[in-house]
């Protein structure tokens, strides 16, 4: 007599499509913050003594995909208590403004995007210093060009959305060895460390198949996801949509408070007939955290009471600073991408589009 077939389990998914150990990599990413964060400092690089003397206008981050989003993580706590402006790049190109008074980290986690390469090249060529973090490549190479470009190696042989604990760290000791962003003692970030090692255990599938992370992406499968936070956790909304797209193939929309009040607001609907049609069949997800400004929390109130969407979640990043928060935000995105993946079938390592893209533009050079 045959037995009737079982409900695959996460750990069944897990060992049929996740290839290349997404879920490992999830797993060591804290253990990668504090690896990079030790590997920062003027006993291994004494340029960084020099750089800081410097009096720089700002930063200027370049970076594509996984590689360029500390960027965007960097500038939202520079803007909360930095000590100058950090500008994002991402192309081929630098600002019309750029001049060699900004002082710029080219980003790249195989050290060959091609657009970070040409414009840290042109930043080079207009005097400018350059800082560069990379495993290797054509980026890793260019200080042996430039005595005004520096390297900090990080580590490969990994996706570069999954590195992103290896760059953030060395981008962030980095700025605050020059003094650019405010240091953290080190009882202080071990004790972070510590508490995010926590949640990263909690949140794993595998260990707690039933846990929030697995019933939230199963009631996501269906409808179309959007997600909405204050101004200062963009870089986790952007990160998110981001994840969600590569690592589960699902398209995301992001919306950032108060802005969005002036004018998504009225597709949201809620009040009138303008609504979208398509706003009661959206899953909100709201992501937030106890720095919020009392004004956009009442903001945030107000749209979810009157929204038509039925669906909706509140992710309150756990943390007493901006950037705990956004790491924690971090390890919850990613391990929801990750399920959401395994659910629908798809190996989250998976990226043919951007390789038949590169293989395509590799072939017209």
């Amino acid at each position: 007599m045959m037995e009737p077939e079982h409900e695959p389990t996460l750990i069944d998914l897990a060992h049929r499509y996740d290839s290349e150990d997404i879920i490992g990599f999830i797993r060591s990413f804290v253990n990668d913050l504090r690896s990079g964060f030790d590997a920062v400092n003027t006993e291994r690089f004494p340029w960084l003594i020099t750089l800081r003397q410097a009096p720089w206008s700002g930063v200027i981050c370049l970076g594509m995909g996984g590689s360029g989003a500390g960027g965007d993580f960097l500038s939202a706590l520079s803007d909360l208590k930095g000590n100058c402006p950090i500008h994002v790049s991402r192309g081929y190109s630098l600002p019309a403004w750029f001049d060699a008074t900004w002082l710029v980290l080219a980003t790249s986690h195989s050290g060959n995007t091609e657009e970070t390469v040409s414009a840290a090249q042109t930043a080079l060529d207009k005097g400018a210093t350059v800082v560069v973090i990379a495993s290797g490549g054509h980026l890793a190479g260019l200080p042996e060009t430039s005595e005004h470009c520096y390297l900090i190696s990080t580590v490969g042989g990994q996706p570069p959305r999954t590195a992103f604990g290896h760059i953030f760290s060395r981008q962030l000791s980095f700025l605050e060895a020059l003094g650019l962003l405010p240091g953290m003692g080190d009882a202080e970030r071990n004790a972070m460390l510590l508490r995010l090692q926590e949640h990263n255990e909690h949140f794993d599938i595998l260990n707690n198949p039933e846990g929030d992370i697995a019933l939230l992406a199963s009631s996501l499968m269906e409808q179309p996801i959007a997600v909405i936070g204050p101004k200062e956790l963009s870089p986790v909304l952007t990160r998110f949509k981001n994840q969600m797209n590569e690592n589960a193939a699902r398209f995301v929309r992001i919306g950032v408070l108060p802005e969005m009040n002036h004018n998504e607001s009225v597709a949201w609907g809620g009040i009138g007939e303008e609504a979208d049609p398509e706003a009661a069949n959206q899953a909100l997800l709201l992501l937030t955290w106890e720095g919020m400004l009392p004004r956009v929390r009442q903001r945030l109130d107000w749209m979810v009471a009157h929204a038509s969407t039925e669906t909706a979640w509140n992710l309150t990043g756990e943390g007493g600073t901006l950037l705990e928060v956004l790491l924690y935000h971090c390890l919850v995105m990613d391990w929801l991408s990750t399920t959401l993946a395994l659910l629908r079938g798809k190996d989250p390592a998976a990226i043919a589009p951007i390789s038949s893209l590169k293989e395509h533009l590799n072939s017209i050079q």
